[in-house]
């Protein structure tokens, strides 16, 4: 009975193993093709559910509002990405492995903190420049600098959006967020200058424009909110009604940052090399090339295009707009004219 049994029960278990064999056979060929020979939608979801993009951790968590740091985001399946953006606003120098995306933040957009989205998408993505205001600000190129036309907030037109090619984060392959704040000296000069270019910050400073143009009064404004402070020979007092030449009008304004370089900081930079200046310089414009400065802005984005050329956008007043052109300015606005900058040493 016991050999009887043995040898029944070996033989049963022989027939469950070669059963068993069959259905790991026919398992492991219908993962790797269908009905048809090509892949099981089975296998298919298996895959993707082992190389889904994972964003798992970003570092820094905060950057400057002026952004132009590199960014690490940590994960897994990230090897496709080709394309990052930052609160809608896209991020150059992406790289991407398999466990990390690298890229350069860009400024916040109008220089605001707060949170903002960070999208990974498997397209490249084309940075664009930022809003540009082409028009004057009270609708006249006469308004443009030192010329005595007063601001109108109700006249003064809107930035124009330039077309964004960003696709929506919906799309993205993954998402995550970082902080914008203010942490540097230039992130509180530009987070000014962002808040007053269209609303002037009357109580503290007044307005130059009945006596001349704004300009030049706005430009010194934000130099004091980067850190600077005022002098007897550069102030501004009681709303505006007590000022010097040098913190309202461009002519004065211009020797004496080239006078006093050294102390301030500051290096006088010709239109030639564009490609040293930054964030938060100053630029001064010579519309009819007579040696004597019209006009004055504070910059507020720097990028280089495609074909190499380096691209300056500018915040003022006279016109009033966050985001003007300098090449634009002195080729189709005053045709004919020139540009200097006051480059920041650090």
């Amino acid at each position: 009975m016991t050999a009887s049994f043995t040898r029944r029960s070996l033989l049963s278990l022989a027939g469950v193993a070669g059963v068993g064999l069959a259905v790991a056979a026919c398992s492991k060929a219908s993962d790797s093709t269908g009905p048809t020979g090509g892949p099981s939608s089975a296998g298919t979801g298996a895959a993707s559910a082992t190389t889904r993009p994972v964003a798992a951790k970003l570092e820094p968590a905060q950057v400057p509002l002026a952004g132009a740091v590199t960014v690490t985001v940590t994960g897994s399946g990230l090897a496709a990405v080709r394309g990052v953006t930052v609160g809608g606003v896209v991020a150059r120098d992406v790289r991407a492995t398999a466990g990390q995306v690298t890229f350069t933040a860009p400024h916040q957009a109008m220089y605001t903190a707060g949170s903002a989205d960070v999208a990974l998408f498997a397209t490249e993505l084309t940075p664009v420049a930022s809003a540009n205001q082409s028009s004057d600000g009270n609708g006249s190129a006469a308004n443009d600098g030192q010329t005595g036309a007063t601001q109108d907030s109700s006249a003064a037109a809107t930035p124009t959006p330039t077309a964004s090619p960003v696709p929506d984060a919906s799309t993205a392959l993954a998402t995550t967020s970082l902080a914008y704040a203010a942490l540097t000296d230039v992130d509180r000069q530009l987070e000014y200058a962002m808040r007053y270019w269209k609303d002037y910050n009357l109580t503290e400073y007044g307005t130059m424009n009945p006596i001349g143009g704004d300009c030049a009064n706005y430009v010194s404004q934000t130099l004091i909110a980067r850190g600077w402070k005022q002098r007897d020979d550069w102030y501004s007092r009681s709303a505006g009604a007590a000022h010097s030449a040098t913190w309202t009008y461009c002519p004065a304004m211009d020797p004496w940052m080239t006078t006093n370089a050294t102390t301030l900081g500051l290096t006088r930079r010709s239109l030639d090399e564009r490609s040293k200046v930054k964030v938060g310089d100053v630029v001064f414009y010579d519309w009819n090339a007579n040696g004597s400065p019209d006009h004055t802005t504070i910059v507020s984005e720097v990028f280089t295009e495609p074909d190499g050329t380096v691209r300056i956008k500018s915040a003022s007043h006279n016109q009033d707009g966050p985001y003007r052109d300098l090449d634009e300015m002195i080729t189709v606005q005053h045709p004919g004219g020139t540009a200097w900058f006051h480059t920041f040493d650090a």
